[in-house]
């Protein structure tokens, strides 16, 4: 399909730079298939009222490391140029592939030092020496530390990596390190929030398992492919960036039965949903998986296991934006997506919410 059918106009005020409080408070656009393509403007602690008893929501639990460095480079001469790296692919204990700017100023061999003394006094500088370069900005760097020691240093200097649409408007600071982490955050390694998880609390999960809805947990680690544009002029062209993750036998055998019973399948978040059509046979069985993930959802994809969405609201022409219109249809996502512009709700990250029921 054509990418520029993927486009819509967005004001910038729309943008949420901070998310609602309490998490739970933020709208939530109920899209459902049928005749009349019905809107329904609700809250997110509406969700037990939502769905039905016996539905079985999948959560992602990774956490967001802080991988958003700030150093300069040394040793090359009386300069030492100001270098930014963002982290989002570990490679061992001691080597990260990351993007950084300005690109030009960095070479193979050059060594940048990050931050400043550690709060730690063994921590001592935290240099990382460039092993090669790649396209768009892309490096290996080979840190002086390793496992443990390195995470500590990483996590006393790094900043939280907001999307650039927040990134643009507002540095990070203290607070991001709670709002841009999901209550369910507990295997360490995104880049990048899985941003539907953002809305639940402890009363809402609470509610739900009273309605008899319950709650299971995947593994997928989001990357820096997330934020990155189609660029091809056709969706056919495009690759996606590979996400490692992982479904535990445990989750694949409740979703299973829930799925015998009659339950659906709510997928929170395109993470959720990637990981689980991933695992899943063209039979709609559940099966453990441990890999890689680069599953590109369009219109026109046969979903095997995923039954409803709930998702946050993305940018256009973006592969999130795509995949949601396969769920739910083209017209259908345009349509509701200028009823939330006209009607206030916000968007990205720290947005507003819909709940997406497939359509068949």
């Amino acid at each position: 399909m054509r990418t520029d059918l993927f486009d819509f106009d967005l004001p910038p005020e729309r943008i949420a730079l901070r998310p609602a409080v309490p998490r739970d408070a933020a709208r939530l656009l109920v899209v459902r298939p049928g005749a009349n393509h019905e809107l329904e403007d609700r809250i997110v602690r509406d969700l037990p009222n939502l769905l039905r008893p016996g539905d079985a929501l999948v959560v992602n639990d990774t956490k967001v490391i802080p991988a958003r460095l700030r150093g300069r480079r040394i040793g090359r001469g009386d300069m030492e140029p100001a270098i930014e790296a963002t982290l989002h692919r570990r490679i061992d204990g001691a080597r990260w592939r990351a993007f950084v700017k300005p690109a030009k100023r960095l070479a193979p061999g050059d060594v940048v030092r990050f931050g400043e003394e550690g709060r730690v006094c063994f921590l001592g500088q935290l240099d990382a020496t460039v092993e090669d370069k790649g396209e768009g900005g892309e490096v290996t760097l080979a840190f002086a530390f390793h496992g443990p020691v390195l995470d500590q240093a990483v996590d006393e200097r790094g900043a939280m990596p907001l999307p650039p649409y927040i990134a643009a408007r507002r540095a990070p600071d203290d607070q991001d390190r709670t709002d841009y982490q999901t209550m369910f955050a507990q295997a360490e390694g995104s880049i990048a929030a899985p941003t539907a998880g953002l809305h639940f609390t402890d009363a809402l999960l609470e509610r739900l398992r009273q309605s008899g809805i319950s709650v299971h947990t995947v593994t997928l680690h989001v990357g820096a492919g997330t934020f990155l544009p189609v660029k091809a002029a056709d969706t056919t062209e495009h690759r996606m960036h590979a996400e490692a993750g992982g479904v535990s036998a445990q989750t694949a055998d409740a979703l299973n039965a829930v799925r015998r019973a009659g339950g659906r399948i709510v997928a929170v978040g395109s993470t959720s949903l990637r990981l689980i059509e991933t695992a899943s046979g063209d039979d709609g069985t559940i099966r453990p998986f441990a890999g890689e993930t680069a599953l590109f959802v369009t219109p026109g994809y046969r979903f095997r296991a995923v039954d409803v969405m709930m998702t946050n609201f993305h940018l256009p022409r973006s592969t999130l934006f795509m995949l949601v219109t396969a769920i739910a249809g083209l017209d259908v996502m345009k349509r509701a997506y200028a009823h939330a512009i006209e009607n206030g709700y916000r968007f990205y990250s720290y947005g507003d919410a819909c709940l997406l029921e497939r359509a068949q």
